[in-house]
């Protein structure tokens, strides 16, 4: 074999590439050798988030509608604070979404049964999927709608609407 095709010579013993091209060409095998890199942490949770704050969302819209058709005298204010919850948890799936789509990161269910739901992703040409058990998914929610409810009365304390001890 010849001595120009050892090691690197593939370069070496082409007349007609330039330096300019051979980088180039490296450069496209390393965005796509990055592109095909698995998720990070950080992409995983929001991932997460995609699935879990729809689920949330619909489930404080639906108690918000039982609550203005119950019998309950503050039933006007439950409503009123479950209104914004909902929006509250609105605006953070549609920061979830937008984050998701400029990573071209792609989340589809797959199926799912009486115990869990499956979902597939694809993150920058990277495809798996994870499954999400419906225990998990209610502790989880339960959880999160509590933190979303914490996190509305501070703010609402922070205002200066503090509540009076008389």
């Amino acid at each position: 074999m010849s001595k120009k095709l050892e090691k690197n010579g593939l370069w070496e013993s082409s007349r007609m590439m330039l330096p300019q091209h051979k980088e180039a060409y490296q450069n496209r095998l390393d965005d796509k050798a990055v592109q095909q890199s698995r998720p990070t942490t950080e992409e995983i949770n929001m991932m997460r988030d995609y699935v879990l704050l729809p689920i949330m969302h619909s489930i404080v819209i639906r108690k918000a509608q039982e609550v203005e058709h119950s019998s309950e005298t503050l039933r006007l204010l439950y409503s009123k604070v479950a209104q914004v919850l909902a929006k509250n948890i609105y605006a953070d799936l549609s920061k979830v979404k937008r984050s998701l789509s400029e990573k071209n990161i792609s989340v589809f269910e797959n199926g799912k049964d009486d115990r869990m739901i499956r979902y597939r992703y694809i993150c920058r040409e990277y495809e798996d999927s994870f499954t999400v058990t419906r225990d998990y998914m209610r502790a989880e929610v339960s959880l999160r709608i509590r933190r979303y409810a914490d996190n509305l009365v501070t703010s609402m304390y922070s205002s200066g609407s503090q509540p009076s001890n008389k």
